[in-house]
C-alpha cells in the first residue's frame, strides 16, 4: 500500500482532490460572511463581484500551492492550508475595516469595479504573503 500511496501520479490526484474540496469550503464560508451571494451577482454580471470572488479563488490557491510544495504529507498540507486561509479571512475584515467612509460589500455588490479590482489584489498579494511563511 505504501507504494501505491508514493506513486507522483496518486500524490497529485490526492492533492487535487483535497484542494478543491477546500476550496468549495472556503468559498462557502466566504459566501457567509460576505452581505451579498457570489453566485447569484456574477450570474447577473457583476463583474465586481466576479473580481473579488476570482480574487479570492487566486488566493487560497496560491496558498495551497506554496502548503504543498512546503509539506510531505497531506494532513499537514490542509493545516498549513487552513492556517493560510483564515489569515486571508482575517485580511478581508482588515480591509472592511480600515475603509471606514464606504462599506467594501455593498460597494461590490453595487458592481463598483475599482473596489472588485483592490479587493482582488488583496487577496491575490496577501496569499503571496501568506504563502511565503509556510514551512
Amino acid at each position: 500500500m505504501d507504494q501505491f500511496w508514493e506513486n507522483e501520479y496518486i500524490q497529485i490526484a490526492a492533492y487535487y482532490s483535497v484542494v478543491i474540496l477546500c476550496l468549495v469550503v472556503f468559498l462557502a464560508i466566504f459566501e457567509m460572511v460576505t452581505k451579498y451571494k457570489n453566485w447569484e451577482e456574477i450570474k447577473k454580471g457583476n463583474m465586481a463581484v466576479a473580481m473579488a470572488t476570482g480574487g479570492k479563488i487566486l488566493g487560497v490557491a496560491n496558498i495551497f500551492r506554496y502548503t504543498i510544495e512546503q509539506n510531505n504529507s497531506l494532513l499537514s498540507m490542509v493545516g498549513w492550508g487552513i492556517y493560510g486561509f483564515l489569515l486571508l479571512l482575517v485580511g478581508y475584515f482588515i480591509f472592511e475595516f480600515l475603509t471606514p467612509k464606504f462599506k467594501i460589500d455593498e460597494e461590490i455588490q453595487n458592481d463598483n469595479r475599482a473596489v472588485g479590482f483592490i479587493s482582488m489584489v488583496i487577496s491575490i498579494g496577501l496569499s503571496i504573503v501568506i504563502g511565503a511563511g509556510i514551512t
